[in-house]
């Protein structure tokens, strides 16, 4: 068994006060004997237009988050950061960055990178309206696991929660806690943030820690509500208090194997289904 931890902050416009407020929690999660440690998308910087200025810094956020994650000796899951290359070292030829999920090891060793697959290019009846993610952000297109001496990561990040297919995939692959860090607008929060994270748990039959952004950030406010949702889509710990704070939970690996025997959903899914499908009109039996 072992503690495991999602940190929520309200980041603002300023990397060096963000970065700051970020180390002092993560002291916090190692204080608290926690193995793993969840950040918050946009946890460097969060304020429109700011991607460019964000991902030139790259390399020194990450440098910086490997020796924190050395020093403290914790797992890290490094929320979002935006990057301006491709997995492969591949610039982004048209100015746009990727959305990059970055997992240390506590030796600082970059583990595993996932690039945010589904973008935020929606309209929510907020004070924003509209959101276009993809107008700065290219897509990821690889799915990401990465094996830890207490169970294999499943890496997505926000908007992500909304599609199971993802969280499905990422369970085929062994996949036993799920992480999201986020930033959930307070709108789109309220109404499914704590539902979509029960569900992918039941969905997959996985541990997902949901690390959120929260407060007003700029003329944008976010949802809060930091959560850790077990195998059986459980709360186990969540945060109400709508403040940068640590949430943590203990994660067993032994029940979660143990409901996945006494309750086998990816040997019973059915994926022989017919593409046609025959509607009868129940007027005419």
């Amino acid at each position: 068994m072992i503690q495991i931890a999602a940190i929520q902050m309200s980041s603002q416009d300023k990397i060096e006060q963000n970065l700051a407020d970020a180390y002092a929690l993560l002291q916090q999660v190692a204080a608290l004997g926690s193995s793993l440690a969840v950040l918050p998308e946009n946890f460097a910087c969060f304020a429109a237009g700011q991607q460019q200025q964000t991902a030139a810094q790259f390399e020194l956020i990450a440098a910086q988050l490997a020796e924190w994650a050395c020093q403290l000796g914790l797992w890290i899951i490094a929320g979002s950061l935006p990057c301006p290359y491709r997995p492969n070292g591949q610039m982004i030829p048209d100015g746009r960055v990727r959305s990059s999920c970055l997992l240390f090891d506590p030796s600082g060793q970059i583990v595993a990178r996932y690039d945010k697959i589904h973008l935020f290019d929606v309209n929510v009846a907020d004070g924003t309206g509209g959101y276009q993610e993809s107008r700065h952000f290219e897509a990821g297109n690889q799915i990401v696991t990465a094996q830890t001496p207490f169970g294999m990561l499943g890496l997505m990040i926000c908007y992500d929660l909304r599609f199971p297919e993802l969280a499905l995939a990422l369970r085929q692959h062994g996949a036993q806690i799920l992480t999201a860090p986020s930033a959930f607008t307070y709108m789109t929060g309220q109404q499914h943030w704590s539902l979509l994270l029960r569900a992918r748990a039941i969905d997959s039959q996985c541990w997902v820690i949901g690390a959120n952004q929260v407060g007003w950030h700029g003329t944008r406010q976010t949802w809060g509500n930091s959560s850790i949702i077990d195998y059986m889509g459980q709360i186990c710990a969540a945060d109400h208090t709508g403040a940068s704070t640590v949430i943590t939970a203990c994660y067993d690996q032994t029940h979660l194997i143990a409901q996945r025997s006494a309750m086998p959903l990816m040997e019973h899914r059915r994926l022989d289904l017919p593409t046609t499908i025959l509607t009868k009109d129940v007027r005419y039996g």
